[in-house]
């Protein structure tokens, strides 16, 4: 009989680790209220740990070392009773094939943070139910991570997971928060989805398989054929620039992306640099100075 229990929790464990497509640290910062030592800071931060690593997302199969790693920050800046204002960061990234080497995906910050949380409330994630701003919030940009970390594996991979997080920018707006609406300024979290899904900005899309698949993962084969890559991707976001200048993706993108680009053309193999930092210096000319380091 012990040994029947013994196999059924070992069953069990597996299914629940194969259920799991996230290994997310998430953290709540409180130091701006001035009150950190408040146990619902702690308990909330558990419970939110909780609610993403241990949510089963998707019905693909993740194993243990297919899941992403991810991490969200939350800073408190207020709060009174229940009701909680702030902002949150989210960052993701993703190994490349053949190395050691993590490459970042995703590096997001929402200052339209807002929510009300009891302490010890269940969490809970509800297809097309809005339960609260709160879980709408973390379920988005789980959505989100989860579909950008598919489309650097295969052309338009995660459109199903983009899908899923318009399900939830449209259910969400009854609650009557900011972030969820065409209205709520051109970093909200309508914007990032309506921009991920709209024809508009195909490129952005394409460019996280070319630079991830055909650049990232082919350097241990090739160095120079994957810094060549990686190049003619930049080429399709400033096609995208030209339609739209400064765009939300764009500027998404390069906020992962503009410290790894300087070093990976840092040294190595030679291509064409001036044309790739003339390239890079007119669609991101915030990060001119990485690009000066550009050989």
């Amino acid at each position: 009989m012990r040994n029947i229990l013994f196999f059924i929790l070992c069953f069990l464990s597996l299914q629940l680790a194969s259920a799991q497509q996230l290994n997310c640290e998430v953290i709540i910062n409180a130091e701006q209220t001035g009150q950190t030592n408040l146990s619902v800071f702690k308990t909330l931060e558990r419970a939110l740990n909780e609610f993403v690593n241990r949510t089963n997302w998707t019905n693909k199969k993740f194993e243990n070392h297919e899941r992403i790693n991810c991490s969200m920050f939350i800073t408190i800046t207020s709060f009174e009773g229940e009701s909680f204002n702030g902002s949150i960061q989210i960052q993701s990234s993703r190994p490349v094939y053949g190395t050691s080497m993590i490459t970042p995906v995703f590096n997001f910050k929402d200052d339209q943070l807002s929510f009300n949380y009891r302490e010890y409330q269940p969490l809970n994630y509800s297809k097309n139910t809005f339960n609260s701003n709160l879980i709408s919030v973390i379920s988005f940009y789980v959505y989100a991570i989860l579909g950008l970390d598919a489309d650097t594996f295969e052309l338009q991979g995660g459109t199903s997971y983009f899908e899923e997080a318009n399900r939830i920018v449209t259910t969400a707006q009854q609650g009557n928060s900011q972030g969820w609406r065409g209205s709520d300024g051109q970093s909200s979290r309508f914007r990032l989805n309506s921009d991920l899904l709209a024809n508009t900005y195909a490129e952005y899309r394409t460019v996280l398989y070319d630079y991830h698949r055909l650049g990232l993962d082919m350097m241990h084969e090739d160095l120079l054929v994957g810094k060549t890559n990686i190049a003619e991707a930049m080429k399709k976001l400033e096609v995208m620039n030209r339609r739209r200048n400064n765009s939300l993706l764009l500027r998404t993108f390069f906020d992962a992306k503009a410290d790894e680009l300087a070093q990976i053309y840092s040294g190595g193999p030679q291509i064409d640099s001036a044309e790739l930092t003339k390239t890079l210096t007119n669609i991101a000319p915030r990060y001119s100075k990485n690009w000066r380091s550009i050989q």
